[in-house]
């Protein structure tokens, strides 16, 4: 059995935290031998930074850390892929918005190949404006950067050791298809899996307009890196 690092970005997720990490237990448990939980508490201005203190009281792999400001989902994952030990590495987001049962489908492929990426089921759960854009920025990535995957944005699992080798330059929404897009060109493996999501307490953050445009910028970016550098 492997070990593994859950990275667990939270802002303003005082209603989804504690059920997003405690849900998640158990699988680890079935599935590593060793894991670890790190939660960063993204600058919320509600209570995620008390209830992250309290998970990690009471459970001894978690840990808390805590951004004074708010840094961004691709800063808090990249901080987490640098403190992470363990031998493989997932993202859960804070708001508890993915079955566990998708991620034990992903735990039991842990070995098969070096990325397991997994792509939404039931997108009907999501609002139409949001599907629309998810498919635009999938067929768009695909296109300029030569691939063919079924999304993106969804919670990967890497090995610790190839990613930290990689190394993540942005701190925005595309940090997932930066390390993708990387790594899929440098001839890693990897396997496709479908998750299900649950209906979702409170707004998403990812169609923020500044999180788009940060977004944009970096897919810019990484694209000049892929073809010009």
């Amino acid at each position: 059995m492997s070990s593994i690092t859950v990275i667990v970005p939270a802002l303003n997720e005082e209603s989804n935290l504690e059920s997003a990490v405690r849900d998640i237990l158990p699988s680890l448990k079935r599935y590593f031998q060793e894991f670890e939980v790190l939660i960063f508490d993204d600058g919320s201005s509600d209570q995620t930074g008390k209830i992250a203190d309290q998970i990690a009281s009471n459970i001894p792999q978690v840990k808390a850390i805590h951004n004074p400001k708010t840094m961004g989902l691709g800063y808090n994952y990249r901080k987490g892929v640098e403190m992470a030990g363990k031998d493989y590495i997932l993202m859960i987001p804070g708001d508890n918005e993915i079955t566990t049962e998708s991620y034990e489908v992903m735990f039991q492929k842990v070995g098969e190949k070096d990325m397991i990426i997994p792509h939404t089921l039931n997108t009907e759960i999501r609002p139409w404006l949001r599907r629309f854009l998810s498919k635009i920025y999938t067929m768009t990535n695909n296109f300029l950067f030569r691939t063919s995957l079924l999304y993106f944005n969804g919670p990967v699992l890497h090995k610790r050791s190839l990613i930290q080798a990689i190394g993540i330059q942005t701190d925005s929404f595309a940090y997932q298809t930066e390390l993708l897009v990387k790594m899929i060109r440098k001839g890693y493996t990897y396997t496709e899996t479908g998750m299900w999501l649950k209906e979702r307490k409170g707004k998403s953050k990812a169609f923020r307009l500044k999180n788009v445009v940060r977004t944009i910028q970096s897919i810019v970016q990484l694209f000049f890196k892929v073809y010009f550098k």
